[in-house]
């Protein structure tokens, strides 16, 4: 048993009923690390497809394949170089039929959103349509090992750690140098920890993970969109839903990249806190919002 597989731009020139209706995810597989645990945790969530786009075929066991069948592409496309989401996400926009929620991360990222344990992600987008919004700011929230010696790939599923504080938002300016409305660069996690290892591009966490599908819509390399109304974190009148991506990509590049891994041993600090898996422990500590959705 295999994920059906295809190259990625027939598949999509193709209009397959995979893409006819949302909400899509879209997965892009750098390495091998917790490959099979991303797909079942979007599936759960409620995702009507995943594209899980790679550089060669995925390879599973028939135990991990057997929930995904029917409801995950594999789609090859070279996922390693550098932005290439860009090029991806912006290819399933101009693929999909207008107005198509769509959804993208990476592998090792997991989803979460304000009562997931029991509401969908569908049911989620449909009461943020109503609010009148195309787009959801994500939190992106670092977790790592506690223990780099028996997870040398900074990847603990079973036992994650994540910080409880040490998050911070400043203005952002637009090119004319004024503060953009309802804008704000967000910071914190390893990200701000390890800030002087990452370029000044990469320090952000927040990224317009879950979006509207629209026409000439474009997804920017510094996970922003072409569309300023997209980029803000809730419309004029009251504050709305926002989402946070639990993620270990950070992590695993700080231990494996050759410009930070000699200067990361451990990664723990006063503020390492377990990480629980659950949408009430983000909402208690500020890492997402309902909004008006209770």
């Amino acid at each position: 048993m295999s994920l059906p597989v295809h190259e990625f731009g027939p598949f999509l020139a193709s209009k397959p009923a995979q893409i006819a209706k949302g909400p899509l995810a879209i997965i892009l597989i750098e390495d091998d690390k917790a490959v099979a645990a991303t797909l079942a945790h979007h599936l759960a969530r409620g995702f009507r497809h995943i594209l899980a786009l790679s550089d060669a075929p995925l390879t599973l066991t028939e135990a991990e394949l057997t929930p995904l069948a029917g409801k995950v592409t594999n789609l090859i496309l070279n996922t390693r170089r550098p932005d290439a989401h860009v090029d991806a996400v912006n290819a399933v926009i101009a693929a999909v039929p207008e107005a198509t929620w769509l959804y993208y991360c990476y592998n090792a990222e997991f989803l979460f959103y304000p009562f997931c344990e029991a509401r969908s992600v569908g049911e989620m987008l449909a009461f943020h349509t109503e609010e009148r919004r195309s787009a959801m700011l994500t939190y992106v929230v670092d977790l790592y090992a506690g223990d780099l010696g028996r997870h040398p790939d900074a990847v603990d599923l079973e036992q994650p750690l994540f910080d409880r504080t040490g998050y911070y938002a400043l203005g952002r300016k637009g090119a004319d140098g004024h503060p953009l409305e309802r804008q704000l660069d967000f910071h914190g996690g390893l990200r701000w920890r390890y800030e002087e290892l990452l370029p000044p591009d990469r320090r952000r966490i927040d990224r317009i993970a879950l979006f509207k599908a629209a026409p000439g819509l474009r997804l920017l390399p510094d996970h922003r969109f072409s569309v300023e109304e997209y980029n803000t974190y809730s419309c004029p009148w009251h504050h709305n839903i926002t989402a946070a991506i639990a993620s270990f990509r950070v992590a695993k590049a700080l231990v494996g990249n050759p410009g930070s891994r000699d200067h990361v041993h451990d990664m723990t600090w006063r503020n390492s806190h377990p990480f629980r898996w659950h949408s009430e422990q983000l909402m208690e500590l500020g890492l997402m919002e309902p909004g008006q959705w209770f």
